[in-house]
């Protein structure tokens, strides 16, 4: 007989071929997402510095308020609105994203986040 087609077992092989591959690439998308989140929160955090320094020039100081009466600043899709604390000769504050459990911090002046991370540079964790 000169049949013409696959095997069940070749179908078999290729259907479990197909689910390992599935399993190691899931993951790695998850991962991706992940990433994508905190940066989009440093982004908002950067741009919070930005603000606050331009507000810094016309003010001569920092503000603890975003909108009315301080900064000028609008959150990214999914980001909590920063919590600002003012500093002796500076400001803290920190971000987190609906979709992550991890909180973003930056800090400019003195601080007790000051080892933890330099100054400017949003850290994660």
């Amino acid at each position: 007989m000169n049949r013409k087609g696959f095997t069940l077992i070749e179908l078999l092989i290729v259907v479990v071929i197909i689910g390992i591959l599935a399993a190691i690439a899931i993951p790695k998308f998850a991962n991706t997402k992940e990433k994508a989140y905190l940066a989009s929160m440093k982004s908002d955090l950067r741009n919070l510095v930005t603000a606050e320094e331009a507000y810094f020039a016309d003010s001569v100081k920092y503000s603890a308020t975003i909108g009315a009466g301080g900064v000028t600043f609008t959150q990214s899709t999914g980001n909590t609105l920063p919590a600002i604390a003012k500093t002796a000769d500076g400001w803290t504050a920190n971000i987190t994203n609906v979709n992550t459990t991890k909180t973003c911090s930056i800090y400019i002046g003195s601080t007790a986040l000051a080892p933890a991370n330099k100054e400017g540079e949003p850290k994660c964790q």
